[in-house]
């Protein structure tokens, strides 16, 4: 099972750092070029007050240390072809993967390539979980929420759709606790 992550901002990172975290072949595609470089976290839950850039820092440091692979380059292309899913490199390299995780902000066109269409509000219609009407494609985040985003809401968009697809993975309910020793 490789996972396939478009977006490098606070959803794609939460989805990548709980696939990875459990042990499944994530690739994160993105340029770091997420609007968080403009932000100033002030109400996300257990981090007092951080910049933007330092989050995207620590975050990726996470995901990476975890075992997801950070690919800095942009997306050209998505594809979905007998349950498998295939993104294209601005550099012409080809990846596949069983799933697919489009967390790419308020751009749709990816979205919109695959089939999917924007609702009146502008948003992609997912189940709670991030499950699109194509099994195996999640869109979260700003995609899904273009009025209603925040950092924490894309990063926890995230996890819920990792959690989803490693209940898939083994057949029932996942849960990702860390307890100390």
């Amino acid at each position: 099972m490789k996972i396939l992550i478009v977006g490098d901002g606070p959803g794609g990172l939460s989805a990548a750092l709980f696939l990875a975290k459990m042990g499944l072949e994530v690739d994160v595609f993105g340029k770091d070029e997420t609007p968080m470089h403009k932000a100033m976290l002030y109400n996300y839950l257990g981090i007092p007050e951080m910049t933007g850039p330092e989050f995207q820092r620590v975050s990726r440091e996470q995901v990476s240390k975890f075992g997801a692979t950070l690919h800095d380059v942009k997306i050209t292309e998505v594809q979905h072809n007998d349950g498998s899913f295939a993104v294209q490199t601005e550099t012409g390299e080809r990846h596949e993967g069983t799933h697919l995780i489009l967390a790419c902000g308020p751009k749709k066109q990816f979205a919109e390539a695959l089939g999917l269409k924007a609702g009146e509000e502008g948003n992609i219609h997912v189940e709670r979980n991030g499950q699109t009407e194509i099994k195996g494609l999640y869109a979260i985040g700003w995609t899904t929420r273009a009025n209603k985003i925040q950092a924490i809401i894309s990063a926890g968009d995230g996890a819920t759709a990792a959690l989803e697809i490693l209940s898939e993975k083994v057949g029932k309910g996942v849960h990702d606790f860390d307890f100390m020793d």
